[in-house]
């Protein structure tokens, strides 16, 4: 009798603790990643229990379908936190009130959807989390055309052509300002340069480098080299990034490149 009584009680206290998952790209298919049929746990959860995105969030144009899916987001029991990518609608993004929450600045997007900003250290059930999103966008070996530039309507469609347009579907904000980086060191210093989790978009340089392997798919940019000076600088226990679209652990760098799997971190 005592015995079942314990174990009852200790099922409660696990009931009890607050909740972090993570996960990579969405592209706006939200639901297809974290439905109750691919994402189970999140039945259980609370709006105090949270879901990490790890950049390519897919806020992109204000459709009907979007605003459904955004809907459908927003009624799950969990609430959603994202870093942009390289694939968001930053005039939209911007428009956005920004709010002070756990600690560090958002947009909130809905009730329960926040998008944590760039160089901010977040205090989220008792883990401090700092956060940087963005990326160079590397499919975009043909141009970033204006939208009236008439190469549109002739390379819509080619295989062979790599491009995207201004305000439409590529935003020279996917990588940071000068006053976003400089934040993010000042908020690193004011917490004695130790966090407990990193969460980016895109790798820093070194890792970069040893997943590009040499083919120079994906060349370092000064991203990249920030990210850099962050993980030589700052104390942390896991680094997790999207934006390659891989699910791999690498062990000895303490990083997580994280794309479809989504992975319990508190």
């Amino acid at each position: 009798m005592i015995k079942s009584w314990m174990l009852n009680l200790q099922k409660c206290m696990e009931g009890s603790k607050k909740m972090i998952y993570i996960t990579g790209d969405t592209h706006g298919n939200w639901k297809s990643r974290l439905h109750h049929d691919v994402f189970p746990e999140g039945d259980t959860l609370s709006k105090n229990d949270y879901v990490i995105i790890c950049g390519d969030f897919g806020l992109w144009h204000d459709t009907e379908d979007e605003r459904f899916a955004l809907n459908w987001l927003n009624a799950q029991p969990f609430s959603t936190l994202f870093v942009c990518g390289n694939h968001e609608n930053y005039d939209r993004l911007y428009q956005y009130p920004v709010e002070e929450w756990h600690g560090g600045k958002i947009h909130k997007i809905c009730d329960s959807v926040f998008h944590l900003m760039r160089g901010q250290v977040f205090d989220i059930n008792g883990k401090k989390f700092f956060t940087f999103g963005g990326a160079s966008s590397h499919d975009v070996s043909d141009g970033i055309l204006e939208k009236d530039d008439p190469r549109i309507y002739e390379w819509i469609g080619l295989f062979d052509k790599m491009f995207r347009i201004n305000h439409k579907s590529w935003w020279k904000e996917e990588l940071p300002s000068e006053e976003e980086m400089e934040e993010g060191i000042k908020n690193l210093k004011s917490h004695d340069q130790k966090v407990d989790y990193i969460v980016t978009h895109c790798p820093y340089t070194s890792l970069l480098k040893k997943m590009d392997g040499g083919a120079h798919l994906y060349e370092p940019d000064y991203l990249t080299d920030y990210l850099q000076k962050i993980r030589e600088s700052v104390k942390y226990k896991k680094w997790f990034f999207g934006h390659m679209h891989i699910n791999e652990d690498f062990k000895e760098e303490n990083a997580i490149g994280i794309y479809e799997q989504i992975i319990r971190i508190v």
